[in-house]
């Protein structure tokens, strides 16, 4: 397992040739710029700006050090070559692949290291500045600091099933042993060494390397579903050096044995975890699969969509009467949102037949298999009726539980329903939630649980109590036995934190925290936001992620708001629109109070013309 360090330290490979160093050089990529001097191979912090080409005599150089401001030149007699009779010549010459010119060699052989060197410095100081800047882009937000500058907590991998490796996530935990790379060392080549989990935060791990014991100096974070992290035993079998770090290669001088006493009872990943993390990224919805999805201008409908491209299991669905393919929709394959054709007729639910009277070419239905299967239901005994009363999450709303009542009984256990004192005329926003949705509740759900319940607007005896709403109204509510009471084990905790979708903006995923625990609910809260921008989510959602999602996925994941966005949002609280980040523009949500409904449509599409 441990064989062949011992003929890679750094000790043994700096005594050796540069010929027999060059060759051990892995190939670089092809889309990475060089420059090659004397046998010596140079890359560039940034490959776009780290060098130049010679516009006269073709040579390549580090930009910093060519001549003018534009750097266009290797040297004055290039550019002053180039508007003289010789700069044909030159181009030919070029062309034809001949060396370049003397002079341009004389530039070849300065120092290129010094010259990288203080790029470095120059890329590194830019890097900085950034920093420093009051926004954070979403590029640079790092979990793992986040998580031990505030000593945070995450919801582990097991809570949601959905993601990839949630339902068979094992035993990973703190104390487990991986093969990860060793930076520490000043070797040509990549070499490996052992690294104990020391945390665990959704998919990410801080790391220790083996032997460094109680110090931290060296800890980094890394994504266990990520490339670089194997169990122990992958570099015996793979043919890979295990090399232990510079900074402790004097503490032992039998590094084999060290190891094998070390890991001896101690506890790796399994030798498939590489292959169950590929099995569990594979999806079933592939591009042009078309779906019925809900409308999002008009919410007491489905419409035809087509599947435009699949990340981490969510899907950007375009409809298929959009015109330029801009009309979109994004949300998680095991949403309840999304249909197989032909379900809106099959119960009975509202449904905008689109103007293309053939099936654009290249599209295909997705199978009714793919789809998340809900529970039976038996409709023939006591049963859900029009114009009974609930209490159930507003979709237009997501940090209200409201009352409702129940417009309309579809087939297949499906329920049509409006949130009182707030119903468009047209009944546009009734929204469908099936028998056994973890969304709805019977009446009297929010009294027991200590949960605000936003009572119908315009409605003036408060507090709101369900018996004398029932009988002014003359309705009943609906009996507390029909109601899905199943909670699972879920596995979250207050405090936990974790990546969630703004469902307001559902193509954004954020740095979210659990705030609340009623059951199988959960308030979700976007860190650096007020709390008026929570959302009540179930524990089961497919909109929820842990931590290291976005990463694993390459999902764009949208950071804390800024202090100074949080200053501005408490100033301009009156507002009826914020935006939620720099990279996406537009409104999040708008300012509402106990009794009043945004007008703004759901997620930023108006619904109806309705005014406070």
């Amino acid at each position: 397992m441990f064989d062949g360090y011992e003929s890679c330290s750094e000790d043994t490979s700096s005594s050796s040739s540069s010929d027999e160093s060059e060759e051990e050089v892995a190939p670089l990529p092809p889309s990475l710029p060089i420059i090659k001097n004397n046998g010596q191979v140079y890359t560039y912090p940034d490959g776009k700006s780290g060098m130049a080409t010679c516009e006269m005599c073709g040579m390549v150089g580090v930009r910093d050090a060519f001549y003018s401001k534009t750097k266009r030149f290797c040297s004055v007699s290039c550019s002053r070559s180039y508007s003289s009779n010789s700069k044909k010549a030159s181009i030919l010459a070029r062309l034809q692949g001949k060396p370049p010119t003397k002079k341009a060699k004389v530039l070849q052989k300065q120092p290129l290291v010094a010259k990288l060197a203080a790029y470095a410095q120059y890329q590194a100081t830019l890097q900085n500045q950034a920093k420093q800047a009051k926004a954070v882009p979403a590029e640079v937000f790092n979990w793992g600091t986040y998580i031990n500058s505030n000593n945070f907590i995450a919801a582990p991998v097991s809570c949601f099933k959905h993601a990839p490796m949630g339902s068979c996530w094992g035993d990973i935990a703190e104390g487990v042993r991986v093969e990860v790379p060793n930076t520490d060392n000043n070797l040509p080549t990549k070499v490996y060494w052992i690294a104990e989990i020391v945390k665990l935060a959704g998919y990410s791990a801080l790391l220790r390397y083996e032997g460094f014991d109680n110090d931290s100096s060296l800890d980094f974070w890394q994504n266990i579903c990520g490339p670089d992290v194997h169990p122990v035993g992958w570099c015996a079998t793979s043919g890979k050096p295990l090399v232990p770090p510079r900074s402790i290669q004097h503490k032992s001088t039998n590094w084999k044995a060290f190891l094998v006493k070390r890991l001896t009872g101690a506890k790796t990943l399994p030798a498939d975890f590489s292959q169950k993390v590929t099995e569990n990224m594979q999806y079933p919805f592939k591009p042009n699969m078309r779906v019925e999805v809900v409308d999002k201008t008009h919410l007491s409908r489905t419409r035809v969509a087509y599947v435009h491209s699949v990340i981490g299991g969510r899907l950007r669905l375009v409809y298929e009467d959009s015109e330029d393919g801009t009309d979109d929709f994004w949300c998680h394959m095991y949403s309840p949102l999304i249909h197989p054709v032909g379900w809106s007729r099959s119960i009975g639910h509202r449904f905008k037949r689109s103007d293309i009277f053939k099936k654009p070419e290249g599209l295909f239905d997705a199978g009714a298999r793919l789809f998340v299967q809900v529970k039976d239901v038996d409709q023939s005994g006591e049963w859900f009726k029009d114009g009974m009363k609930l209490e159930a999450i507003d979709p237009l709303n997501l940090s209200a539980i409201c009352v409702a009542t129940i417009r309309k009984v579809l087939a297949d256990g499906y329920l049509m329903i409006g949130i009182d004192g707030s119903e468009a005329a047209d009944g546009s926003d009734w929204f469908c939630y099936h028998s056994t949705s973890p969304s709805i509740f019977p009446a009297g759900f929010c009294e027991i649980n200590s949960i605000e319940l936003t009572p119908p607007r315009g409605y003036t005896k408060l507090p709101f109590k369900w018996f004398d709403y029932l009988r002014e109204t003359g309705s009943t509510a609906a009996p507390v036995k029909l109601f899905n009471k199943e909670v699972p084990n879920h596995g979250f905790r207050r405090g936990m934190k974790l990546e969630a979708v703004d469902l307001m903006e559902p193509r954004l995923v954020c740095v979210a925290t659990v705030t609340l625990i009623i059951h199988r609910l959960l308030r979700i809260h976007f860190d650096g936001w007020d709390d008026e921008y929570d959302q009540w989510v179930d524990c089961q959602s497919p909109d929820l992620y842990p931590v290291g999602w976005c990463q694993l996925t390459g999902y764009q994941l949208q950071p804390p708001a800024a202090q100074a966005s949080r200053d501005n949002q408490s100033s301009s609280s009156k507002q009826k629109k914020k935006t939620k980040s720099q990279q996406y523009k537009g409104p999040k949500k708008s300012n509402f109070t106990a009794t009043q409904r945004r007008t703004v449509g759901w997620r930023g599409h108006h619904l109806s013309s309705r005014s406070f």
